[in-house]
Protein backbone atom coordinates (compact mmCIF):
# COMPACT_ATOMS: atom_id res chain seq x y z
CA UNK A 1 0.00 0.00 0.00
CA UNK A 2 1.43 3.78 -0.76
CA UNK A 3 2.35 5.95 2.23
CA UNK A 4 0.10 8.58 2.86
CA UNK A 5 1.77 11.90 1.73
CA UNK A 6 0.83 15.38 4.25
CA UNK A 7 1.38 18.57 4.02
CA UNK A 8 3.48 19.76 7.11
CA UNK A 9 1.42 23.06 8.15
CA UNK A 10 3.71 25.11 10.08
CA UNK A 11 4.98 26.81 6.99
CA UNK A 12 1.10 27.86 6.76
CA UNK A 13 0.56 29.18 10.14
CA UNK A 14 -0.39 32.97 9.16
CA UNK A 15 -3.21 30.87 7.21
CA UNK A 16 -6.33 30.00 9.11
CA UNK A 17 -6.30 26.54 10.07
CA UNK A 18 -9.29 25.70 7.95
CA UNK A 19 -7.68 27.23 5.06
CA UNK A 20 -4.47 24.99 4.95
CA UNK A 21 -7.06 21.96 4.82
CA UNK A 22 -9.07 23.36 2.19
CA UNK A 23 -5.51 24.07 -0.16
CA UNK A 24 -4.11 20.57 0.83
CA UNK A 25 -7.19 18.73 -0.09
CA UNK A 26 -8.04 20.43 -3.30
CA UNK A 27 -3.67 19.52 -4.03
CA UNK A 28 -4.41 16.07 -3.13
CA UNK A 29 -2.45 15.45 -0.16
CA UNK A 30 -3.59 12.77 2.04
CA UNK A 31 -3.87 14.50 5.25
CA UNK A 32 -1.67 17.43 7.81
CA UNK A 33 0.79 17.29 9.70
CA UNK A 34 -0.14 19.97 12.04
CA UNK A 35 1.72 22.14 13.67
CA UNK A 36 0.92 23.77 17.07
CA UNK A 37 1.11 26.99 15.64
CA UNK A 38 -1.17 30.08 14.73
CA UNK A 39 -4.87 28.85 15.28
CA UNK A 40 -3.68 25.68 13.54
CA UNK A 41 -3.58 23.73 17.03
CA UNK A 42 -2.56 25.18 20.89
CA UNK A 43 -1.63 22.45 23.16
CA UNK A 44 -2.56 24.45 26.57
CA UNK A 45 -6.67 23.53 25.01
CA UNK A 46 -5.75 19.65 24.65
CA UNK A 47 -8.70 18.92 27.40
CA UNK A 48 -11.34 22.03 26.71
CA UNK A 49 -14.55 20.39 25.74
CA UNK A 50 -15.23 20.37 21.73
CA UNK A 51 -11.45 21.72 20.75
CA UNK A 52 -10.07 18.53 19.28
CA UNK A 53 -13.44 17.09 17.85
CA UNK A 54 -13.77 20.81 16.03
CA UNK A 55 -10.12 20.54 14.65
CA UNK A 56 -11.47 16.66 13.38
CA UNK A 57 -14.42 18.14 11.71
CA UNK A 58 -12.79 20.19 9.51
CA UNK A 59 -9.98 17.35 8.73
CA UNK A 60 -13.20 15.10 7.98
CA UNK A 61 -14.71 18.42 5.91
CA UNK A 62 -12.14 18.23 3.30
CA UNK A 63 -11.12 14.22 3.41
CA UNK A 64 -7.52 14.46 5.26
CA UNK A 65 -6.54 12.48 8.54
CA UNK A 66 -3.78 13.46 10.90
CA UNK A 67 -0.99 10.58 11.55
CA UNK A 68 1.35 13.38 13.39
CA UNK A 69 1.51 16.68 14.89
CA UNK A 70 4.40 18.53 15.57
CA UNK A 71 5.85 21.03 18.42
CA UNK A 72 9.24 22.72 17.02
CA UNK A 73 9.22 25.96 18.65
CA UNK A 74 8.43 25.80 22.16
CA UNK A 75 10.72 22.55 21.99
CA UNK A 76 13.71 24.54 20.93
CA UNK A 77 12.72 26.56 23.98
CA UNK A 78 13.23 23.58 26.59
CA UNK A 79 17.54 23.31 26.59
CA UNK A 80 18.46 26.26 24.42
CA UNK A 81 20.57 28.69 26.19
CA UNK A 82 20.98 31.43 25.76
CA UNK A 83 17.39 31.90 25.81
CA UNK A 84 16.63 35.85 24.33
CA UNK A 85 15.28 37.52 21.65
CA UNK A 86 15.08 34.80 19.08
CA UNK A 87 12.29 32.57 21.48
CA UNK A 88 9.97 35.69 22.35
CA UNK A 89 9.75 36.07 18.85
CA UNK A 90 8.52 32.15 18.25
CA UNK A 91 7.28 31.05 21.54
CA UNK A 92 4.11 32.76 22.51
CA UNK A 93 3.41 34.84 25.44
CA UNK A 94 2.51 32.01 27.07
CA UNK A 95 5.73 30.29 27.38
CA UNK A 96 7.73 33.56 27.07
CA UNK A 97 5.99 35.18 30.19
CA UNK A 98 8.30 37.68 31.97
CA UNK A 99 11.27 36.58 29.74
CA UNK A 100 13.27 34.88 32.82
CA UNK A 101 14.79 31.97 30.88
CA UNK A 102 14.57 29.42 33.37
CA UNK A 103 10.84 30.03 33.29
CA UNK A 104 10.83 29.62 29.63
CA UNK A 105 12.00 26.65 29.43
CA UNK A 106 9.53 25.23 32.28
CA UNK A 107 6.89 26.58 30.27
CA UNK A 108 8.01 25.17 27.73
CA UNK A 109 8.54 22.01 28.84
CA UNK A 110 5.04 21.72 30.64
CA UNK A 111 3.67 22.56 26.85
CA UNK A 112 5.49 19.48 25.12
CA UNK A 113 3.91 17.52 27.71
CA UNK A 114 0.18 19.07 26.65
CA UNK A 115 1.29 18.34 22.92
CA UNK A 116 1.59 14.35 23.78
CA UNK A 117 -1.71 14.85 25.89
CA UNK A 118 -3.29 16.60 22.61
CA UNK A 119 -1.77 13.86 20.46
CA UNK A 120 -3.51 11.22 21.92
CA UNK A 121 -6.74 12.95 22.17
CA UNK A 122 -6.34 13.58 18.52
CA UNK A 123 -5.68 9.90 17.82
CA UNK A 124 -2.26 10.28 16.76
CA UNK A 125 1.02 8.55 18.10
CA UNK A 126 3.69 10.37 16.89
CA UNK A 127 4.80 14.62 17.70
CA UNK A 128 7.98 16.00 15.70
CA UNK A 129 9.63 18.78 17.49
CA UNK A 130 12.79 19.73 18.08
CA UNK A 131 15.15 19.85 21.72
CA UNK A 132 17.17 22.90 21.71
CA UNK A 133 20.42 22.65 23.32
CA UNK A 134 22.63 24.27 26.07
CA UNK A 135 25.72 23.38 23.95
CA UNK A 136 24.85 24.13 20.09
CA UNK A 137 26.31 27.40 21.55
CA UNK A 138 29.98 25.68 21.11
CA UNK A 139 29.83 24.15 17.83
CA UNK A 140 33.15 25.94 16.93
CA UNK A 141 34.93 24.71 19.62
CA UNK A 142 36.74 27.60 19.89
CA UNK A 143 37.50 29.67 22.53
CA UNK A 144 38.45 26.11 23.60
CA UNK A 145 35.42 24.45 25.21
CA UNK A 146 36.16 21.67 28.20
CA UNK A 147 35.09 17.79 28.01
CA UNK A 148 32.89 18.41 31.04
CA UNK A 149 31.11 21.05 29.35
CA UNK A 150 30.23 19.01 26.45
CA UNK A 151 29.11 16.25 28.74
CA UNK A 152 26.94 18.95 31.09
CA UNK A 153 25.13 19.75 28.07
CA UNK A 154 23.85 16.04 27.04
CA UNK A 155 23.10 15.63 30.63
CA UNK A 156 20.93 18.87 30.75
CA UNK A 157 19.32 17.64 27.81
CA UNK A 158 18.97 14.22 29.80
CA UNK A 159 17.27 15.69 32.89
CA UNK A 160 14.88 18.25 31.17
CA UNK A 161 13.69 15.83 28.47
CA UNK A 162 13.33 12.49 30.53
CA UNK A 163 10.15 14.14 32.61
CA UNK A 164 8.86 15.13 29.26
CA UNK A 165 9.26 11.85 27.73
CA UNK A 166 7.51 10.30 30.55
CA UNK A 167 4.30 11.93 30.06
CA UNK A 168 4.50 10.61 25.98
CA UNK A 169 5.15 7.02 27.82
CA UNK A 170 1.95 7.56 29.81
CA UNK A 171 0.06 8.84 26.56
CA UNK A 172 1.27 6.31 24.78
CA UNK A 173 2.88 8.63 22.28
CA UNK A 174 6.24 9.02 20.44
CA UNK A 175 8.73 12.08 20.40
CA UNK A 176 10.13 12.31 16.66
CA UNK A 177 13.28 14.91 17.12
CA UNK A 178 14.49 16.59 13.88
CA UNK A 179 18.08 16.20 13.24
CA UNK A 180 18.68 19.69 13.05
CA UNK A 181 21.41 22.36 13.30
CA UNK A 182 20.61 24.28 17.00
CA UNK A 183 19.25 21.29 18.35
CA UNK A 184 20.96 18.77 20.83
CA UNK A 185 21.72 16.22 18.14
CA UNK A 186 22.45 17.93 14.74
CA UNK A 187 25.14 15.58 12.94
CA UNK A 188 24.95 11.68 12.11
CA UNK A 189 27.85 11.27 15.68
CA UNK A 190 25.25 13.76 18.43
CA UNK A 191 22.51 11.56 17.20
CA UNK A 192 24.39 8.73 18.99
CA UNK A 193 25.46 10.29 21.76
CA UNK A 194 21.72 12.11 22.34
CA UNK A 195 20.17 7.81 22.15
CA UNK A 196 23.00 7.34 24.87
CA UNK A 197 21.95 10.19 26.92
CA UNK A 198 18.77 8.95 27.48
CA UNK A 199 19.31 5.42 27.61
CA UNK A 200 17.72 4.39 24.32
CA UNK A 201 14.09 4.75 25.32
CA UNK A 202 11.50 4.05 23.05
CA UNK A 203 10.20 6.75 23.61
CA UNK A 204 12.60 9.37 21.74
CA UNK A 205 12.83 8.53 18.27
CA UNK A 206 13.71 10.66 15.04
CA UNK A 207 12.50 12.36 12.28
CA UNK A 208 14.22 11.61 9.05
CA UNK A 209 14.91 15.37 7.28
CA UNK A 210 17.24 15.40 4.67
CA UNK A 211 17.53 19.15 4.15
CA UNK A 212 19.93 19.68 7.08
CA UNK A 213 21.71 16.93 6.42
CA UNK A 214 22.73 17.81 2.77
CA UNK A 215 24.52 20.62 3.61
CA UNK A 216 26.45 19.37 6.63
CA UNK A 217 27.27 16.57 4.28
CA UNK A 218 25.40 13.57 5.76
CA UNK A 219 24.63 10.68 3.54
CA UNK A 220 20.81 10.70 4.42
CA UNK A 221 20.36 7.10 2.81
CA UNK A 222 23.05 5.49 4.93
CA UNK A 223 21.12 7.49 8.01
CA UNK A 224 18.44 5.41 7.41
CA UNK A 225 20.01 2.39 7.73
CA UNK A 226 21.72 2.93 10.52
CA UNK A 227 19.29 4.36 12.96
CA UNK A 228 16.23 2.56 11.39
CA UNK A 229 14.90 1.37 14.39
CA UNK A 230 14.31 4.97 15.51
CA UNK A 231 12.46 6.41 12.05
CA UNK A 232 9.71 7.74 13.64
CA UNK A 233 8.39 10.15 10.87
CA UNK A 234 9.31 11.37 7.81
CA UNK A 235 9.59 15.43 6.37
CA UNK A 236 10.81 15.84 2.83
CA UNK A 237 12.54 19.24 2.53
CA UNK A 238 14.92 19.86 -0.51
CA UNK A 239 18.30 21.21 -0.48
CA UNK A 240 20.19 22.71 -3.34
CA UNK A 241 24.19 22.84 -2.49
CA UNK A 242 26.25 26.02 -4.70
CA UNK A 243 29.56 25.67 -2.85
CA UNK A 244 31.88 27.44 -5.35
CA UNK A 245 34.92 28.32 -3.20
CA UNK A 246 33.22 31.78 -2.07
CA UNK A 247 29.57 30.44 -1.44
CA UNK A 248 29.91 28.27 1.35
CA UNK A 249 28.76 25.43 3.95
CA UNK A 250 27.88 28.12 7.06
CA UNK A 251 25.94 30.40 4.79
CA UNK A 252 27.50 33.84 5.74
CA UNK A 253 25.21 35.15 7.24
CA UNK A 254 23.38 35.97 4.23
CA UNK A 255 19.50 35.67 3.76
CA UNK A 256 17.32 32.39 2.03
CA UNK A 257 17.63 32.69 -1.42
CA UNK A 258 20.48 35.28 -1.65
CA UNK A 259 22.76 33.49 -4.74
CA UNK A 260 25.89 34.09 -2.64
CA UNK A 261 24.79 31.59 -0.09
CA UNK A 262 26.75 27.94 -0.35
CA UNK A 263 23.16 26.25 -0.63
CA UNK A 264 19.87 26.62 0.43
CA UNK A 265 16.41 25.20 0.87
CA UNK A 266 14.49 24.54 -2.83
CA UNK A 267 11.13 22.57 -3.52
CA UNK A 268 11.19 19.12 -2.95
CA UNK A 269 12.36 17.34 -6.18
CA UNK A 270 14.34 20.74 -7.43
CA UNK A 271 17.45 20.27 -5.00
CA UNK A 272 20.30 17.33 -4.39
CA UNK A 273 18.46 15.00 -1.67
CA UNK A 274 18.96 11.27 -3.18
CA UNK A 275 14.67 11.05 -3.12
CA UNK A 276 14.71 7.30 -5.05
CA UNK A 277 17.35 5.89 -2.81
CA UNK A 278 16.15 7.43 0.41
CA UNK A 279 12.39 6.26 -0.21
CA UNK A 280 14.08 2.55 -1.38
CA UNK A 281 15.61 2.84 2.04
CA UNK A 282 12.45 3.79 3.76
CA UNK A 283 11.00 0.37 2.37
CA UNK A 284 13.86 -1.44 2.97
CA UNK A 285 13.38 -0.81 6.94
CA UNK A 286 9.79 -1.12 7.02
CA UNK A 287 8.96 2.23 7.09
CA UNK A 288 4.92 2.49 6.34
CA UNK A 289 3.94 5.77 7.80
CA UNK A 290 3.22 9.26 6.16
CA UNK A 291 5.63 11.08 4.08
CA UNK A 292 5.54 14.91 4.89
CA UNK A 293 6.24 17.35 3.09
CA UNK A 294 7.75 20.37 4.72
CA UNK A 295 7.31 22.92 1.92
CA UNK A 296 10.23 25.78 1.93
CA UNK A 297 11.61 27.84 -0.74
CA UNK A 298 12.31 31.78 -1.08
CA UNK A 299 12.16 31.38 -4.56
CA UNK A 300 9.08 30.05 -5.53
CA UNK A 301 5.22 31.17 -4.67
CA UNK A 302 4.21 28.50 -1.77
CA UNK A 303 0.96 27.94 -3.97
CA UNK A 304 2.64 27.03 -6.72
CA UNK A 305 5.42 24.82 -4.90
CA UNK A 306 3.20 22.88 -2.81
CA UNK A 307 1.14 20.51 -5.42
CA UNK A 308 4.37 20.49 -7.28
CA UNK A 309 6.48 19.15 -4.68
CA UNK A 310 3.87 16.21 -4.01
CA UNK A 311 3.44 15.59 -7.75
CA UNK A 312 7.57 15.27 -7.88
CA UNK A 313 7.64 12.58 -4.23
CA UNK A 314 4.65 10.55 -5.33
CA UNK A 315 6.59 9.04 -8.22
CA UNK A 316 9.53 7.49 -5.77
CA UNK A 317 6.99 5.87 -3.50
CA UNK A 318 6.53 2.74 -5.50
CA UNK A 319 5.36 -0.43 -4.19
CA UNK A 320 8.22 -2.74 -2.58
CA UNK A 321 8.51 -6.30 -4.82
CA UNK A 322 6.66 -9.05 -3.15
CA UNK A 323 9.12 -11.51 -4.22
CA UNK A 324 12.67 -11.11 -2.42
CA UNK A 325 15.88 -11.29 -4.30
CA UNK A 326 16.93 -14.64 -2.58
CA UNK A 327 13.55 -16.13 -3.78
CA UNK A 328 13.41 -15.31 -7.12
CA UNK A 329 16.55 -17.01 -8.02
CA UNK A 330 15.90 -20.71 -5.89
CA UNK A 331 13.08 -20.85 -7.49
CA UNK A 332 15.32 -21.18 -10.85
CA UNK A 333 17.23 -23.23 -8.84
Amino acid sequence: MPRPFTLFTGQWADLPFEEVARLASGWGYDGLEIAVSGDHLDAWRWDEPGYVDSKLEILDKYNLKVWAISNHLKGQAVCDDPIDFRHQAIVGSKVWGDGDPEGVRQRAAEEMKHTARLAKALGVDTVVGFTGSSIWQYVAMFPPVPDKVIDAGYQDFADRWNPILDVFDEQGVRFAHEVHPSEIAYDYWTTVRTLEAIGHREAFGLNWDPSHMMWQGIDPVSFIWDFKDRIYHVDCKDTKIRQTGRNTVLGSHLAWGDPRRGWDFVSAGRGDVPWEASFRALTAIGYNGPISIEWEDAGMDRLHGAPEALAALKKYDFPASQTSFDAAFSSND
